[in-house]
């Protein structure tokens, strides 16, 4: 027989871990606000621009093309990581000799080739289906991939240091954190398509700088070098406040003992 005290007690545990767990609101709050945001933009640029000029659809492409750049690059550290937590064998090798930066590169390498493949899927089935051709963007695609590349390790180091704060169930957040960067970062439109609230917050990330050029190049301008500084110097930035704040959540983790949530 069902109790109403019984399954309200079951409602309550569930409420009591939602408001004790920062990281799970993500899917009840972010998610649909990050939906919002990046489709009615999305809407606004294609309605008032016109599709750009008929190369609407190849901004579109290259944003997804370069957006698996920095998406791959995150995901394989990220994931990398997890792996270690979701298989208990985040003790194991902090027993061994191995370093923490031994262990970022050798999962980061493992990730480039990643990041090879999917990127090559992406160019791929853009230029069969829709013939866009990667190459359309020309040298400047060399910096701009670099650059992501760069910017997609450096998110993935914030996902770390959240992980060794609140444990694997933080695991949601190797996607989100990328995913609360993409539609201010301007992937598949210009800033302006933004509400006006967030547009001063979209031009301070590097991403979007790096996209915006890709549209210029796309677009018959000569690469903007300026967007191109930019970018570079704010993920010097970025990089560094990563560091930082993983190192910073490593000794907060040694010190009060979070290890026993991994094991």
């Amino acid at each position: 027989m069902v109790t109403r005290q019984r399954v309200l007690a079951i409602v309550s545990r569930h409420w009591y871990v939602l408001l004790r767990s920062p990281q799970r609101w993500f899917d009840v709050l972010i998610w649909p606000l990050l939906d919002t945001v990046l489709f009615g933009a999305l809407g606004v640029y294609v309605a008032e621009a016109g599709g750009a000029g008929g190369k609407g659809l190849a901004f579109l492409l290259a944003g997804i093309l370069l957006f698996h750049v920095i998406f791959q690059a995150n995901i394989s550290v990220s994931v990398g990581f997890l792996e270690e937590s979701w298989s208990r064998n985040l003790l194991n090798i902090m027993t061994t000799p191995l370093t923490e930066l031994e262990y970022v590169l050798g999962v980061a390498l493992f990730g480039l080739g990643k990041l090879l493949f999917g990127v090559s899927v992406v160019a791929v089935t853009a230029l069969g289906f829709f013939s866009f051709a990667a190459t359309d963007v020309g040298w400047g695609l060399v910096p701009i991939m670099t650059i992501l590349l760069v910017i997609g390790w450096a998110i993935s180091l914030f996902v770390i240091g959240l992980v060794l704060r609140y444990g694997p169930s933080a695991d949601i957040l190797a996607w989100g954190l990328l995913f609360l960067v993409m539609p201010l970062s301007g992937v598949f439109y210009p800033t302006e398509a933004l509400p006006g609230v967030l547009q001063p917050v979209a031009r301070l990330l590097p991403t979007t700088h790096l996209f915006q050029a890709a549209r210029d190049v796309l677009d018959g301008r000569p690469l903007p070098w300026g967007e191109i500084g930019y970018g570079a110097a704010a993920t010097v930035v970025v990089v560094a406040a990563g560091l930082a704040f993983v190192l910073h959540m490593l000794r907060v983790f040694r010190q009060r003992g979070y290890v026993t949530r991994f094991s």
